[in-house]
């Protein structure tokens, strides 16, 4: 039945425009149904680890708000810089694993699903070893008990230790992330100081100790920051998104309680921030290698099923996607630094809001692309359909409830991150544009998943890097222009290019979309 459906929900949208796509069954977005209910169950808690991180940013910025402007601006530098240089690795390799480890884990399943068994093997089954292997729950490491029948009729109790899951790409993905994380340590750490200097913050500047003692201590931690998110990316593509997030807020707690102490009680300043950050990450990474060791066989039987060329050959084009966005994000960082503190200071509290509470979508965007890479291993059209029109209308839903709460909240809850009158008032001009392009960033981060669901790893490199190009051409001019409102002038274009480019590929059906024209 449920094929059925499916196959009739497929047909009937293959008579229409793929653009109908974006209106497809619209009026049920909010349907729990089966669909509904996985997107819930993988983009919820995926969206709370998400954001868990940029909040823990933002309690950072709000202690250290409280030391003064100066300090809160030096940070914001350097959590720009960190953030910006981490995703050159992190989105890449997070991106490629979950698609990759999705697609193995519907294939392996697939072969061992009992209903494509044949029939002389279901024949020469016992009836009780056919209801005991009921009782073994699938893809657990851990060892069931069950009772089973002797010959003599009495019962006894037998032990099955199930084997751990063959997951080549999850092992790849851990080896690749260990090497970013030490390369992006040592490089922050040699080029910390050219690195804000780019950035604005100059050898005469007061920002520059703070911003280059927090960017040091900071960095030592990077390989905690690669193989945590590496073996997220590796539960993401298991449909897992509840042991990061449990790993994640555990992480987040023991840094929001250790940074008063290490801040204020210990008058470390901004290093005290960084090292509380930094014990946070490695605990992150403890909690989450632990639980994969129980899931999955580290271990591969040779090193050619590693697949590593597949990984560097998509990990590439991805590279050249996130070195675009990370390009057009760090350059509107630094012209804010290059107008002053005060400038800078404001630009970080809007900036690290609008990456929060736009992060939430990320959420669908993980359920979107987890759901999608399992749909086409099985070339599941119909299923993939659907999945793309539930996610990309939730996600504007979510965009439309976030402009309204951060058009309202954000006023009354600037005071929290800093007591400066000109910094609020900078803050207040930067607000309409943190709410009103809440739509448009839902919208661009969704599309991102939904492409990448589909392994249209090229079509979202080549794009991005357009996008970069017309972007930052706005940027030298509106900020040129019109100072601190230009450069958010710029930002509001540049997601809206993001999503044009999404929308884009879908909508014409083309690429791994042509099914929608066929």
């Amino acid at each position: 039945m449920e094929e059925k459906d499916d196959a009739y929900t497929f047909e009937n949208h293959n008579r229409s425009s793929p653009l109908s796509i974006f209106f497809k069954d619209a009026r049920f977005v909010f349907r729990m149904d089966e669909l509904g209910v996985e997107i819930a169950r993988i983009a919820f808690p995926a969206a709370l680890a998400l954001t868990a991180d940029p909040i823990a940013s933002l309690v950072d910025t709000a202690f250290i708000g409280q030391i003064g402007p100066i300090e809160l601006a030096a940070v914001g530098v350097s959590i720009a810089v960190f953030n910006q240089v981490s995703r050159i690795a992190i989105f890449p390799l997070v991106s490629v694993t979950t698609s990759f480890v999705a697609e193995e884990d519907t294939m392996a399943n697939a072969k061992v699903n009992p209903a494509e068994q044949d029939s002389e093997s279901l024949e020469m089954q016992s009836p009780i070893d056919s209801e005991s292997e009921k009782l073994i729950p699938l893809n657990d490491s851990a060892e069931s008990t069950y009772k089973s029948e002797s010959s003599d009729g009495s019962l006894g109790v037998a032990k099955v230790k199930h084997e751990k899951r063959q997951i080549p790409s999850a092992s790849a993905a851990l080896i690749i992330g260990a090497i970013l994380g030490l390369l992006q340590a040592v490089f922050l750490i040699s080029l910390g100081k050219p690195i804000l200097n780019f950035m604005g913050v100059k050898s005469d500047s007061p920002m520059l100790h703070p911003a280059q003692q927090y960017l040091t201590l900071r960095s030592l931690g990077a390989p905690a920051v690669l193989l945590s998110l590496a073996m997220q990316g590796v539960f993401r593509g298991f449909k897992d998104t509840r042991t990061p997030l449990f790993a994640t807020v555990a992480g987040d707690v023991t840094n929001i309680v250790l940074d008063p102490i290490f801040i204020f009680v210990f008058r470390m300043g901004v290093s005290g921030a960084a090292i509380a950050h930094i014990i946070s990450q490695y605990l992150i990474s403890i909690i989450l290698f632990w639980k994969l060791l129980e899931k999955v066989d580290l271990i591969p039987p040779s090193a050619k099923h590693l697949q590593l060329g597949r990984f560097l050959k998509n990990g590439f084009l991805l590279l050249m996607r996130v070195i675009a966005v990370t390009f057009c994000v760090t350059l509107a960082a630094s012209m804010a630094a290059r107008l002053g503190p005060t400038q800078m200071a404001a630009f970080q509290v809007c900036l690290q809001v609008w990456l929060a509470t736009s992060l939430l979508a990320d959420g669908l965007a993980v359920a979107g692309q987890a759901i999608l890479a399992s749909s086409f291993a099985e070339k599941n059209y119909g299923k993939a359909t659907a999945t793309a029109s539930r996610v990309l209308q939730l996600g504007l839903v979510l965009g439309l409830a976030l402009s309204v709460v951060l058009g309202v909240g954000l006023k009354f809850g600037a005071r929290i991150f800093t007591q400066d009158a000109e910094v609020l008032r900078l803050i207040n001009v930067g607000i309409p544009f943190v709410a009103a392009t809440q739509p448009i960033n839902c919208l661009a981060f969704v599309f991102d998943g939904v492409n990448f669901g589909a392994s249209d790893f090229a079509y979202t490199a080549y794009a991005m890097v357009m996008v970069a190009i017309c972007s930052i051409i706005f940027l030298f001019i509106l900020s040129a222009s019109y100072g601190f409102i230009g450069i958010w002038f710029a930002l509001t274009i540049y997601m809206s290019l993001r999503t044009f480019a999404g929308f884009w590929r879908i909508g014409t059906g083309t690429g791994p979309w042509e099914f929608l024209r066929s």
